[in-house]
C-alpha cells in the first residue's frame, strides 16, 4: 500500500510500503539497522496493526555496478509512485555524468525543502558551554541558488560566450580577470522564495514556535538574497497577515555572517530559519557541529504541495570506516523520525527519539560520541542498533 496526499493531508495505511536506498559506504551498514530499529517501534507502538514493507531501490555504487547506470529511471519513478521514501549516504560520481545523485533526486522531484531540525541531547558532548540552547528547524531551499548547477569551467567555448555577452550586451566592466575566470549564475526566484518561506511560516504555526528568520546576504546580493528577504515579508504580511497581529507569528531576518555569529552568542533567539542553499548548507553543518556533529543530524528533503519527501542520512560515504562497524547511525535513525512523524506514526517516532536520549545520557553510543562521554561505552554499529531495540522493547 502507498502513501498519499488527499486534500492536502498525509494519509499513510496502516500496512505501508516504503522504498529506500541502502547507500554506499557505511550506508551498507547503517540502513539496516536504521530497518531494524524503525520496525521494531512500530512493532511496540502498534502491536501489529500497523506495519512496513521496505522496498530497495538501486543508486549509487550498487546501481553502477548492478546496472551501468548510477541513477536508474526506475528510482526517481518508484519515489514519485510511493510518495515517501528514505535514503543512506550516496558516493558522488567521479568525472562526467550526473554531479549529484542527491541533489539529481531532489530537482526530479523537485522536493524544494531541504529539512534540518538541530537539537542537542543531554549526553552527547559539545564545544560550546551551553548547547541545550540550541534548538532550531532549518528550511533551506533545495532547488535554485548555486546547487541549481548553472555554471562554465574557465577557457571553454560557453565561458567565451557568456563573457562577451556580458560585456558586450550588459555592459558588465567588473569581472577582474575575464580571460581566466570560470563563471556560475545564481537563480533566485519569486516562486521558489515564496513556497519555501511559506513552508517554515506553516510548520512555525503548526508546532507552536515563535519566530521564523530570514537568513539572507542581501547586503551584497541585493537582488538575489535581498529579494529572497523582501519576498519572504511580502508572503507574510499578505498570507499570515491575523497571525503576525496576533503575535502568534514573528518574522525578522538576519544576514548571514552576522547569523553565523549569533548562533555561538545567542542561538535560544532562533527557532525556524528560511534560507537560501549555499547559505542553508553552512548553517546547517555549524549548527550540527554544535550539538556533537553531522552524525547525529537528521534531514529530509520535502515537497510539501505534492507530498513528496525523501529522508536521508546527512553525512557522507565514509568510506574509511566501511565494513568495520564503526559507522554511528543516528543520523538516518532521526531521519527516520522525521518520516515517521511525516506518515503520522508518531508514537514510533517517539519510542526511537527516547531510546536515543536515554543511550546517550546512558554514555552508551558509537566510538565518534562515545569517547567523548564522561564514562561513555563505545559500542559497534550492530550492537548500537541492539542495544537501542532492547530499550525500546522495555517500553
Amino acid at each position: 500500500m502507498k502513501v498519499s496526499k488527499v486534500n492536502g493531508q498525509i494519509q499513510t495505511p496502516a500496512h505501508v510500503t516504503i522504498p529506500f536506498i541502502e547507500g554506499d559506504g557505511v550506508g551498507r551498514e547503517i540502513t539496516p539497522i536504521m530497518q531494524q530499529v524503525v520496525d521494531q517501534a512500530v512493532v511496540t507502538a502498534y502491536g501489529g496493526v500497523r506495519s512496513i514493507e521496505w522496498l530497495e531501490l538501486l543508486a549509487g555504487e550498487k546501481a553502477f555496478r548492478t546496472t551501468g547506470n548510477w541513477l536508474p529511471e526506475e528510482t526517481p519513478e518508484a519515489f514519485r509512485q510511493y510518495l515517501v521514501g528514505i535514503k543512506g549516504p550516496l558516493t558522488t560520481p567521479v568525472g562526467g555524468g550526473i554531479r549529484s545523485l542527491n541533489v539529481a533526486l531532489r530537482q526530479e522531484l523537485d522536493l524544494y525543502v531541504c529539512l534540518r531540525p538541530v537539537r542537542w541531547f543531554k549526553g552527547v558532548a559539545s564545544p560550546v558551554k551551553e548547547p541545550q540552547k540550541v534548538d532550531m528547524v532549518i528550511f533551506r531551499e533545495n532547488t535554485e541558488d548555486i546547487y541549481a548547477g548553472i555554471e562554465w569551467q574557465q577557457g571553454t567555448d560557453e565561458a567565451r560566450k557568456l563573457l562577451h555577452f556580458l560585456t558586450a550586451e550588459l555592459n558588465v566592466t567588473r569581472i577582474r580577470f575575464p580571460q581566466t575566470s570560470s563563471f556560475g549564475i545564481k537563480p533566485v526566484s519569486e516562486e521558489g522564495s515564496e513556497r519555501l518561506v511559506r513552508a517554515a511560516i506553516e510548520y512555525a504555526l503548526h508546532h507552536n514556535l515563535p519566530s521564523v528568520t530570514l537568513v539572507h546576504k542581501g547586503n551584497i546580493m541585493k537582488y538575489t538574497e535581498g529579494s529572497f528577504k523582501n519576498w519572504g515579508y511580502a508572503l507574510a504580511e499578505r498570507e499570515y497577515a491575523e497571525e503576525l497581529r496576533s503575535g502568534r507569528l514573528t518574522i525578522k531576518d538576519v544576514i548571514a555572517d552576522a547569523f553565523l555569529q549569533n548562533i555561538l552568542l545567542k542561538p535560544e533567539d532562533y527557532s525556524v530559519v528560511a534560507t537560501l542553499n549555499l547559505n542553508g548548507d553552512y548553517i546547517s553543518d555549524s549548527l550540527a557541529a554544535m550539538v556533537g556533529g553531522i552524525g547525529i543530524a537528521p534531514g529530509a528533503n520535502i515537497n510539501y504541495e505534492t507530498g513528496h519527501a525523501i529522508f536521508e542520512a546527512t553525512h557522507g560515504t565514509a568510506p574509511n570506516l566501511a565494513g568495520e562497524n564503526r559507522a554511528n547511525p543516528s543520523s538516518l535513525l532521526l531521519s527516520s523520525v522525521l518520516m515517521l512523524e511525516y506518515l503520522g506514526w508518531n508514537e514510533a517516532a517517539a519510542l526511537i527519539t527516547a531510546a536515543l536520549e536515554n543511550a546517550f545520557r546512558a554514555g552508551e553510543a558509537t566510538n565518534d560520541l562515545a569517547r567523548f562521554m564522561p564514562g561513555g561505552r563505545s559500542l559497534g554499529t550492530k550492537e548500537f542498533g541492539e542495544c537501542l531495540i532492547s530499550k525500546i522493547k522495555q517500553v
